[in-house]
Parts: structure tokens; sequence; C-alpha cells
């Protein structure tokens, strides 16, 4: 495993809080906030929390949410349903803003001018009922990870474009390094019954053509590419990835690839930084761009994205609300971008020089269709859609067939629309 990452973020400075004195009416309030549990993200946190401390005098404890976005949502749900004042600032997933609404402080008054900045889909999304329920943090795509000094020693001149010649690639990659390197695989990626795998399947589907699982309010996700698509990943798991792919999250993934024994990793923006962090064995060795698609399709990249939210229960929401609009200014998302690769949702930043020049595979993010995950269809019940599907992707994935399983992955979806 390599070194967490991090290195870069604790040496960068945090940019002060710009409205410190306004907040310092605040100071001696005291936050708990629900933060990144794991990696660059959670430094970045730990060093800005420290920065807004100091600024402000408001004393934030962190709370890490678990690193399974699920398990985040079901801690989220028990806190809102005992009406606890234990959390005031929590991340949240881009799809779940619909569903904890109810429970959640309107920012419009306070920060509905700083939104402005913000992208206007991504704010759209964020308001529920006319009320701005979330500010956006960051937001995400799904990108394939390769290691450029490997394709160059195997005689390869450019990153696969298909499906077909990213296992080939990986494939010989893997068996001319297995001789040095036992444990070496061709491609990792996030394969867990979590929501991670409802991220990466979306991408297999729609490179496929086999569009969006729920289309209109009409499910589709039971169609041949689909079929196809998953065949194809089931094919992977114990070939060109490890058997032990089916449990892998996010940092699984990082650390396997930024430790030097992956070829090909499919995974957020966050892993740029951290495997360009000075001690990472990978450090310019690498690269990323879009995903794999099928001949005549377009690469795919999931939406990610996380907001900044205020619970109703808090005991000191205006001590909360300017935490929020410190982590989600200008000054802060440039900060997070040049630090940890976290792509603004302020447009004036994402142009920023320093920040272009952090995140080099946004010139090539054009090439990549953006799929969005059915939350606007599922409302509330986006969780059980979700689950639905990934647990059926996941039986899938252990060799089950795809048609008969995503028949029942369509029943399950029926119910969760009505």
């Amino acid at each position: 495993m390599s070194e967490a990452p991090g290195e870069k973020a604790i040496k960068a400075q945090p940019p002060a809080v710009p409205n410190a004195a306004e907040a310092k009416r605040y100071a001696g309030s005291k936050l708990k906030y629900y933060s990144e549990p794991v990696g660059v993200g959670a430094e970045l946190d730990r060093v800005m929390i420290q920065q807004f401390h100091k600024d402000t005098g408001i004393e934030v404890t962190i709370i890490p949410r678990p690193k399974d976005a699920t398990e985040t949502y079901s801690v989220y749900q028990r806190l809102f349903q005992a009406q606890s004042g234990d959390i005031d600032v929590m991340m949240l997933d881009v799809i779940w803003p619909g569903a904890f609404a109810p429970n959640l402080v309107d920012l419009s008054e306070k920060l509905g001018e700083a939104a402005k900045q913000h992208i206007e889909s991504i704010v759209q999304n964020n308001t529920v009922d006319g009320k701005l329920v979330a500010m956006p943090w960051f937001t995400d795509f799904g990108l394939l990870y390769y290691r450029t000094d490997l394709l160059e020693k195997y005689g390869y001149q450019k990153p696969p474009e298909t499906w077909d010649e990213l296992e080939q690639m990986a494939k010989k990659i893997q068996d001319g390094e297995r001789a040095a390197s036992p444990n070496f695989v061709g491609f990792v990626w996030q394969g867990k019954a979590y929501e991670g795998l409802t991220c990466n399947a979306l991408e297999w589907i729609a490179s496929h053509g086999g569009g969006a699982i729920i289309e209109e309010g009409k499910i589709t996700v039971n169609n041949p590419e689909a079929q196809k698509a998953l065949a194809r990943a089931r094919g992977w798991v114990g070939s060109i990835s490890s058997a032990g792919v089916t449990s892998y999250e996010e940092e699984d993934a990082r650390n396997t690839f930024q430790g030097g024994n992956a070829a090909f990793m499919r995974n957020w923006p966050y892993a740029y930084a951290a495997g360009n962090a000075e001690r990472s064995p990978i450090k310019g060795k690498f690269a990323a761009g879009p995903l794999p698609h099928e001949p005549g399709q377009k690469s795919a990249g999931t939406i990610g994205g996380w907001q900044l939210a205020v619970s109703k229960f808090s005991p000191n929401k205006d001590a909360a609300i300017e935490l929020v609009r410190y982590m989600t200014s200008p000054e802060a998302q440039r900060f997070r971008a040049t630090a940890g690769s976290f792509l603004p949702t302020i447009r004036s930043v994402q142009q920023d020089a320093e920040v272009v020049k952090s995140l080099p595979f946004l010139a090539s993010a054009k090439d990549i269709a953006l799929v969005p995950r059915p939350s606007n269809s599922t409302g509330a019940r986006y969780n059980e859609a979700s689950i639905a599907f990934f647990q059926g992707v996941s039986q899938i994935l252990q060799g089950k067939e795809p048609k008969a399983v995503l028949g029942q992955v369509e029943q399950r979806l029926t119910r969760a629309l009505r």
C-alpha cells in the first residue's frame, strides 16, 4: 500500500476565512462536522478546519463519515429521525438533497448571493421546493487512470479507446509485470455492493449504448446492451482484475494503483493529486482521461460530487452556515482544486490558471458523456432504487446471468418508482 495522500495538502497553506470579522460574532460556538473519511479530502478538511477555528474562534469537531456512501446515508437517516443535535454540518452526495430536504436549513437568505457563482444546474439540484438546502462543494465524474510508463514499455502509443483495447492492453501488461510483481493486476475499479458500484455500472452500460437505467420515468435497465456490458465486467473478475475487486471501494482501488500494482484504474478526479504526491511511487508516471467505450458509442462518466448542508436540528445554525460559507468559497475551492484535484463548482475557479494546470484531464473531459444517476425520477426513494441496482450488478459479478438478474432488478425498480 502506498502512503496515504495529503502530503501536498498539509504543506499548502489553506486560505484565510474571507469574512472572518463577520463570523467572529459566533466565536465560542461548537460544531460537529461530518467530513471526508480518508485520503486527501480528509487532510484538506483537517487543515481548513484549523484555519477556520483560528480565524473565527468557532470550534469544529470533525466526525469522519463512513467511507461507504450508502452507509453514510443510513447514518444521516437515523440522526434526522431522532432529530439529533449531534450533527451541524454534513457532506451530501449530489443525489441526496431531495431526500433530506425536510431536515435541512434553507440557506437562501444567507448564502443565496454566493450560490450565484456556482454552476447553475448544481444549484438547481440543491434547491428543493424553492429552498436552497445545500451549497455546491465539488463536482465529479468517472475517469480512466493509466500508467504512461507501462503503456510505453509494452509498445502502446496511447490509452485504450474501446473496452476491447482496454482488455487487451491490461492482459498484456499484467502478464508482463507479474514476473517481477506477482500481485500486479491489469485493471482496478469499485466492485463492492454499494453506491460506487452503481456509478461504475452506469458508465459501463451507457458506454455500451444501453442508455440510463430509468429514462423519462420508464425503467429501461434490462436491455441487450446493458446485459452485454455487465457480462463483460463479470469477465474481468479473476482475469484482468483480482477476484477481490468485488470488495473494492475508491481507496482500495487507489491504493493498489498508486502502489504501482495496476496498469489501469477507474476512479474520481481526487486520485490525480494523490498519485502525484511527493512520495507516491507513480508520481509523474500516469495520466487520466475518458473511460473506454464500445465502437460507435461515447465515453461515459457518472456525475458525482458533494454538497455541504446544515441540519435543521443544529443548535448553532448561524455558526454552521459560516463554516459552509468558508468551505464552499472561491478561495476554498481553488485551494481544494490545486492541493487535492477536487473539481470546483464555480466557473471562474475552474478557469483559474493554477487550477487548469493542476487538473490537466479537464482538457479531454469535453469528450465524456456525463451520466446522471436516476435521483430525479426516484426522489426520496433513490437509495432504495440504487440498492436494487447495485445488488443486482453484484450478483452478476459473482457469476449470475445478466438477463435473469436484470429482470429482477427491473421488478424492484418498478416498486421503488410507485
